[in-house]
């Protein structure tokens, strides 16, 4: 049964790889980027768009879109409990291993190296689901980014405003030769909000309704 684990998790992990690739070849030949940015932009750009008139709003919804499915998949996936109970067996371990080498209880310390293995099982157990969601985030999310580069890079007019100044570029490098100003900005929004969406969705994974829909949405988890 071990086994047929580690094959299943190497498995995931070759196809995530395959599937990283393919991304990569994908923005990397600008034939077919372009072709895929034009076809998501008839869908997009009448959606949060905005004729190109507020692009930081664009930028702001294009985040709430990704964040919202990443998070979603994330929670999918994830058993929080089983997280949860690993995280706990693991402290518990360690604090008495520290302990045991701290009175030099060489026995104790024996029983407790022979249990590892079974720490490790846990620990890859709880953390099983946290690969399957890098599928739908190359598959669905990744050409959302995609077509903001397009977007953005065809926009007429790209300043926007803050409190501090005026005329801010969307293209300007705030901090040498790193990212660009819409980057950031899309960045820091994702980290903010994606904390938030995920703090929530956590809350919601622990209730009886979620575990019911669960099961209904994935039959199996094993």
């Amino acid at each position: 049964m071990e086994k047929m684990d580690t094959k299943g998790q190497s498995n995931q992990l070759l196809l995530l790889m395959l599937l990283m690739f393919v991304m990569l070849f994908i923005f990397g030949d600008p034939n077919i980027s372009s072709f895929l940015a034009v076809s998501l932009n008839s869908v997009f750009y009448p959606l949060v768009g905005f004729n190109g008139l507020y692009p930081v709003l664009t930028l702001v919804l294009a985040g709430t879109i990704v964040v919202t499915l990443s998070s979603f998949f994330q929670n999918l996936f994830t058993d929080w409990k089983k997280m949860g109970e690993s995280q706990e067996f693991t402290k518990s371990f360690q604090k008495e291993m520290q302990k045991a080498r701290k009175e030099g209880n060489t026995n104790k310390v024996n029983k407790l190296m022979k249990m590892q293995p079974q720490i490790m099982k846990r620990q890859t157990e709880a953390s099983s689901g946290m690969m399957k969601p890098m599928f739908f985030l190359f598959i669905f999310i990744v050409p959302i980014f995609m077509w903001l580069r397009f977007f953005l890079g065809n926009l007429e007019y790209f300043y926007f405003t803050v409190p501090w100044t005026s005329g801010v570029s969307l293209f300007d490098r705030p901090i040498g030769f790193l990212w660009q100003t819409w980057l950031w900005l899309y960045l820091i929004f994702s980290m903010v909000f994606g904390q938030i969406i995920r703090q929530g969705l956590k809350w919601i994974s622990w209730s009886d309704w979620w575990k019911e829909n669960r099961k209904k949405i994935i039959p199996s988890f094993k």
